[in-house]
């Protein structure tokens, strides 16, 4: 499988050449960017996988660089980590409505931020090994972004296609609402836990038809389970 390509925009030399070493030898291809002008030019030239933006840089902000990725149809969908010695709850929060995906303070190990790395291509199925799911019926193909159930192509809504790909990828286990939101919304993002809910509901509504809404399942006082077997 090809080596996921990371954007790295630091100022700081020795912290940029740490940051390198430690993806370089969980084994990411690393590109490197001084200053947002930079940046631009080398995502404009090849999209990378993921881009690490630290809040302060030179020219202008990491926070103005990602709202400016997010806002380009070509490149709305690469995921940022913002990378910050801010560590203040509104700063997180003004990154995160700013369109970053993540959010890592410094003073950080390599570990922790492959980790974050790792979760946020999850979110965005930029990890995926397997391209093509199937249980009970139905088939997700990550690649192409579709869903068929007994056949028949299934609408869904973005956030009922995550819900469903995980379902589909961790099978015959209970989750609870707080799981689902941390696997699924991911871990910070500031939504309340009857939003899985809601969104199980459309999912199940927009499955109905084809008679697999059977799958998704309610464990009274758990959570939910995604199950060819009769629930219980």
């Amino acid at each position: 499988m090809t080596a996921k390509q990371i954007l790295i925009v630091e100022d700081e030399k020795p912290i940029r050449d740490m940051i390198a070493f430690g993806l370089k030898r969980a084994g990411y291809e690393v590109r490197e960017a001084e200053d947002c002008r930079e940046a631009r030019v080398q995502v404009a030239d090849q999209a990378p996988d993921l881009v690490l933006a630290d809040w302060m840089l030179p020219d202008m902000s990491g926070l103005e660089l990602t709202r400016l990725l997010k806002k380009d149809p070509a490149t709305k969908d690469v995921p940022v980590i913002m990378l910050t010695a801010r560590a203040e709850e509104e700063d997180k929060i003004r990154g995160l409505e700013g369109g970053a995906d993540d959010y890592i303070t410094k003073p950080f190990s390599p570990r922790e931020l492959v980790a974050r790395i790792k979760a946020v291509m999850r979110r965005h199925g930029a990890d995926d090994e397997d391209e093509v799911h199937t249980l009970g019926g139905l088939t997700l193909n990550a690649a192409s972004h579709r869903v068929t159930a007994a056949g028949q192509e299934v609408s869904l809504g973005p956030t009922e296609f995550r819900l469903l790909k995980f379902f589909i990828t961790h099978p015959e286990r209970v989750y609870s609402r707080a799981q689902l939101l941390d696997r699924v919304w991911g871990g910070n993002v500031y939504v309340e836990e009857r939003t899985v809910d809601v969104h199980i509901r459309r999912l199940r509504k927009a499955l109905e038809p084809s008679g697999c809404d059977r799958l998704v399942q309610t464990v009274r006082g758990a959570g939910y389970r995604f199950s060819e077997q009769v629930g219980g």
